[in-house]
């Protein structure tokens, strides 16, 4: 759930008490009845699905709280049902076919606020309810694979391989009895060692800490940029505004991981809520949660970057041997062609039948048995995210990690006119102090317990594509490019059912993609075909409708297969998509549209992963609109192009937040320069996705790692630190 301000009336406050009234309890209940009937009705499936919301939503950040509320509000108001749905009568007292009527129409009203609060309360109430295990038995979920080991031919570990193999050394399971798989959490890679001062509180870091660098975020970047410069031998401190997750605590439960593993309990949207955006905000960052395919930064894309941006020092010769490190550290190796899951293999045989470009990826893991739960942390240790790989090498090399610890703002302390007319004439003069402002909070609530101050001369942002240009916002540090051209790679899914169980909730995640659609001739703008994973409340927030077409939906789940398109969003070049900037509380407002080149390519790449479908024998083809229609032939992929495709007219997703302060030579439309500095502040670095010039087109994690090493060892190599 994102922001519904422009629906409040700004009554509410921080210190609100979480409990719903009686009054919006009595929308919340007769709009659950709506969207999940069943969940009232006699049987295994029932649940009291009132106060389960009330219970997800008691525990998500206070502003998320507000929004909801303000939501229940609308609804239930005799304003809002008059001017939307001509109706005189709230919400609840409507009968129940009025009561459906309205929410068809505030799902396709001209008013994008009706359709945000439609989707906005669905979407908690559905993902709510399918990840109850009450709603499982009817949808035939099995349930976290630690507590029932291996069910279908493409999870648990592959057969023993012959020693001349030419796969036999591939980064996937090779545990000679499956069962083990079940019992051993965790000791497939080092533990992470423990937080500097997580558990002392305030108390424990009342005075100021002082180190060479303070790194903010432990993501694909700073817990790059943190083992880099500790192993070069500086003083580093990671601070991380999630918590350190241990294996065992990874219960491969969806409610319970999405609310701890990702960016405001997994509730982050873009403000119309037309975008649901998937961060990891967590120790680990989005590695920990991502879905383990692994690419460089294509070639075309870096010769952009260096003609457009005068990147000179990220051009493809310069990066193949920063990417080969990387690939070598996290095990990046190619799935092996026994590995893929039904619903891979469907992407594989639909697009090779069709004559296009598809095959094998690399993912990142040491050990994988293909539980199909990466996106919830994987127990096993097994996916070498950099938790399990840069963290523990930053630690041992003397860095000191400190968790739920968010940072507000970083002041920049001057220095006197000597030392700064020196600091201009040498690089290596030490940069101005800055102190890092931050507030310590609670791991489950998210509420400030304390706070306290860090010092360094050297600061690395890496807090991620929304947080970075936040916190150089609040620091007075924004203007230019910080915070603009945000990139989304703007995702959706066409789904269909298949003949036979493809249960897609298992295997590998992502081993298939198809680049047929990337125009070289054009800088490379176009889409990417991939697969996902599909788990109950995921799969319920994107199927379209509600009631009982919804239910039909969900039943179909183990038959349920999938592929997705990405598109490679900013193919209108001078123009900025989105924004980070902040509200008059200092949050984050996400804003995002689809300019008019990317929407085509959204239109395509949608057509053009339905024809994968049917090419592969896959029935009852449907895309995530709200209204959907079956697609069953070339007709209707032809038609498609005359659906709409503006906000909430289909499920939207993103996992890839990336731009908002690029790399540049030009102040006016750039984050940093070159080097990773911020323009105008010495000292001052980013090392995240916010980086990237334009949209990347890729899966973002190893080009992060790679910018990263780059920035870091330059840092190191000109002594700035």
């Amino acid at each position: 759930m994102s922001s519904f301000r422009c629906l409040g009336n700004g009554t509410m406050t921080s210190d609100s008490d979480p409990t719903l009234s009686p009054a919006h309890r009595a929308v919340l209940e007769a709009l659950a009845r709506r969207v999940v009937p069943h969940a009232f009705e006699a049987g295994s499936g029932r649940i009291d699905l009132v106060a389960r919301v009330e219970e997800r939503m008691r525990d998500a950040p206070p502003h998320r709280q507000r929004e909801f509320e303000v939501a229940l509000r609308v609804l239930g108001s005799r304003a809002a049902a008059l001017v939307f749905s001509r109706l005189t009568s709230p919400f609840p007292r409507l009968t129940t076919d009025r009561q459906d009527a309205l929410l068809a129409r505030w799902s396709t009203s001209p008013v994008v606020a009706a359709r945000s609060v439609y989707q906005g309360l669905r979407r908690v109430i559905l993902g709510v309810y399918y990840s109850q295990p009450e709603s499982w038995d009817e949808i035939g979920y099995l349930g976290p694979f630690h507590l029932r080991g291996v069910a279908f031919p493409w999870e648990g570990p592959l057969p023993t391989r012959a020693p001349n193999d030419p796969a036999r050394d591939e980064p996937v399971a090779r545990i000679a009895d499956p069962s083990s798989a079940t019992i051993a959490p965790g000791t497939a890679a080092p533990a992470v060692a423990h937080p500097v001062g997580a558990n002392g509180g305030a108390a424990a870091w009342s005075h100021r800490p002082t180190a060479d660098v303070i790194v903010i975020g432990s993501g694909a970047g700073g817990a790059v940029v943190a083992a880099r410069l500790a192993e070069a031998g500086r003083d580093v401190l990671l601070i991380e505004a999630g918590s350190l997750v241990t294996p065992d605590e990874l219960n491969e439960r969806e409610a319970d991981m999405t609310a701890r593993l990702y960016a405001d309990g997994g509730l982050l949207t873009t403000d119309d809520l037309s975008f649901v955006l998937l961060q990891g905000a967590a120790v680990g960052g989005g590695t920990l949660v991502n879905w383990m395919i692994t690419f460089r930064a294509p070639d075309f894309v870096l010769d952009e970057w260096q003609q457009r941006f005068g990147l000179d020092g990220f051009a493809p010769s310069v990066m193949a041997p920063v990417f080969e490190r990387v690939e070598r550290e996290i095990h990046a190796s190619v799935v092996p062609e026994d590995a893929h899951s039904p619903a891979n293999r469907i992407l594989l045989d639909g697009a090779r039948r069709l004559g296009w470009r598809v095959g094998a990826g690399r993912i990142n893991a040491r050990g994988c048995i293909r539980t199909g739960f990466c996106g919830q942390g994987c127990r096993y240790g097994a996916k070498q995210s950099v938790d399990r790989v840069y963290i523990p090498r930053a630690i041992a090399a003397g860095a000191r990690l400190l968790t739920d610890a968010r940072v507000d703002r970083i002041e920049v302390v001057e220095r006197d006119a000597t030392a700064t007319s020196a600091a201009r004439g040498s690089r290596r003069a030490t940069p101005p102090l800055k102190r890092v402002h931050a507030t310590f909070t609670d791991p489950r609530t998210r509420r400030p317990t304390g706070g306290f101050v860090a010092e360094a001369p050297v600061v690395v942002l890496a807090a991620g594509a929304v947080s970075t240009p936040a916190v150089l916002q609040r620091s007075g540090l924004g203007g230019g490019g910080v915070g603009q051209y945000l990139r989304l790679h703007p995702t959706t899914a066409v789904v269909g059912d298949h003949h036979a169980d493809v249960y897609t909730a298992a295997g590998i995640p992502q081993s298939i993609v198809c680049d047929e659609f990337i125009r070289r001739d054009d800088r490379g703008y176009g889409f990417w075909i991939e697969c996902a994973p599909i788990h109950p409340a995921l799969c319920a927030v994107a199927a379209p409708g509600i009631g009982e077409s919804h239910r039909e939906l969900m039943r179909r789940f183990r038959r349920t297969t999938n592929v997705i398109t990405l598109v490679r969003d900013g193919s209108d070049a001078n123009a900025s998509n989105g924004s980070v900037t902040l509200t008059r509380r200092g949050r984050a407002s996400i804003n995002y549209e689809l300019g008019p080149r990317d929407r085509a390519n959204l239109i395509a790449g949608v057509q053009a992963a339905a024809r994968v479908l049917l090419a592969a024998g896959v029935t009852g083809v449907r895309t995530l609109h709200t209204r959907g229609e079956s697609i069953r032939d070339d007709g209707d992929i032809d038609a498609l192009a005359t659906r709409g495709w503006g906000r909430h007219d289909l499920a939207l997703f993103s996992a890839h937040v990336n731009g908002t302060c690029r790399l540049g030579t030009e102040p006016q439309i750039s984050g940093v320069d070159p080097a990773g500095e911020r323009f105008g502040t010495r000292g001052l670095y980013v090392a995240d996705g916010s980086l990237f010039p334009t949209g990347l087109g890729v899966n973002p994690q190893l080009s992060i790692m790679a910018f990263a090493t780059v920035i870091a060892d330059r840092m190191a190599e000109a002594g700035v630190i």
